[in-house]
């Protein structure tokens, strides 16, 4: 029951934000998505190290 209600909030959520988000004309530069990619690749390799210590404990 718990994961029926989850589904349906997480539906109401994308009824409600996707709209909300195309209005209002939110758009990430090419200089600023370069910049912020700089980091998605350390910040993933960190994670998997951090969840390999906490497997290992």
């Amino acid at each position: 029951m718990e994961v029926l209600v989850l589904l349906g909030v997480l539906f109401l959520a994308l009824i409600i934000f996707i709209p909300l988000i195309e209005k209002s004309n939110l758009r990430v530069s090419d200089e600023t998505s370069s910049k912020l990619s700089r980091f998605i690749w350390p910040l993933i390799m960190i994670m998997l190290i951090v969840q390999l210590v906490m497997l290992a404990f």
